[in-house]
């Protein structure tokens, strides 16, 4: 059991650090091939920083554990909302009376009113995750769109260097973009088997299904990333980044994990994430309605009540 837990942490570390290096030797190499620095934001680093819950997907597919695949993207989306921008909010606040973040958040919760639909059909199929990726490319090509809509109305008046995606390094040489994708390459896969297995002979030994596993530790764990996001961001006083990482990284989870898993092996959806798991994460997404459309700031009142909701959560699925 220890040993287990310990290989659990071993499996996000390599999955955290594979994703990053990923990241960087991805956004770097499309920059050299001359794709524009906003569609790299829009495809390339959503899709990098969504690896570690992709590859987890997979692998889980692969292994015969499809409830940590779906336990992972639930438990996931919950905690994004409930812990995410719950502990920031208690730590500084989050000014989101400033935010203009309405268009995006109708998209995730139509993303998840479509995903919340088709959990009912029983399972996912490739057929199934074709509907989850047609939306994705709805997504994306209104983001672009609308960026770009923007751009032309003299909305954005940044620079291109200003507006360059995290991890862009224009002097970075070749040998290091290659050495930072073969990390990538390797780093994930190995860190998503680590944690797989793992994780299948922690719920094992203690009793509980892989649904509930994925729900909790590595949904937790690979929620760590928008975790240190959105803190920094609040104690930046970038309100709208930490709303925003948190509705895009939801709107990926839903969209894209389950659509392309799905093409490696039908993803049955448990029984007991129909009856109370779903809705959890359906009664978080729509928590946020006051936030985005009455402009409400995010007080550590609201922090303290957000978290101590997905503590309630957790433990209600552990016991």
């Amino acid at each position: 059991m220890v040993l287990d837990l310990l290989l659990v942490g071993l499996g996000l570390v390599i999955l955290l650090l594979a994703g990053d290096a990923l990241v960087r030797g991805a956004v770097n190499l499309s920059l050299r091939l001359g794709i524009p620095a906003l569609i790299v934001s829009l495809t390339i680093v959503a899709f990098g920083t969504s690896a570690p819950e992709l590859l987890i997907a997979v692998q889980a597919a692969l292994e015969n554990a499809p409830g940590i695949a779906m336990g992972n993207v639930v438990g996931s989306n919950t905690a994004n909302i409930l812990l995410v921008l719950g502990v920031p909010a208690i730590i500084s606040g989050l000014k989101t009376d400033e935010c203009d973040t309405k268009r995006n958040y109708l998209f995730m919760i139509g993303a998840s009113l479509l995903f919340f639909a088709l959990c009912f059909v029983g399972q996912f199929t490739w057929q199934t995750g074709l509907i989850l990726l047609a939306a994705l490319a709805f997504v994306l090509w209104d983001a672009v769109h609308s960026a770009r809509r923007h751009r032309a109305a003299g909305d954005a008046s940044a620079s291109d260097e200003d507006e360059e995606p995290e991890g862009a390094d224009p002097s970075m040489p070749w040998w290091k973009i290659i050495g930072f994708l073969a990390l990538g390459l390797i780093g994930l896969p190995l860190g998503a088997d680590l944690l797989v297995e793992s994780s299948i002979d922690i719920a094992r030994v203690i009793g509980v299904s892989e649904a509930v596993i994925g729900l909790t530790l590595v949904a937790v764990g690979t929620s760590l990333p928008e975790l240190a996001t959105t803190v920094m961001a609040a104690m930046r006083r970038q309100a709208d980044v930490a709303l925003g990482n948190v509705i895009g990284s939801n709107m990926f989870n839903l969209l894209a994990i389950i659509g392309i898993a799905s093409f490696v092996a039908p993803i049955p959806v448990p029984s007991e994430m129909l009856r109370f798991d779903l809705w959890v994460m359906l009664a978080a997404s729509l928590a946020l309605v006051p936030f985005v459309f009455l402009r409400w700031n995010m007080t550590k009142v609201w922090g303290f009540a957000l978290t101590g909701l997905y503590v309630a959560y957790v433990l209600a699925v552990l016991f």
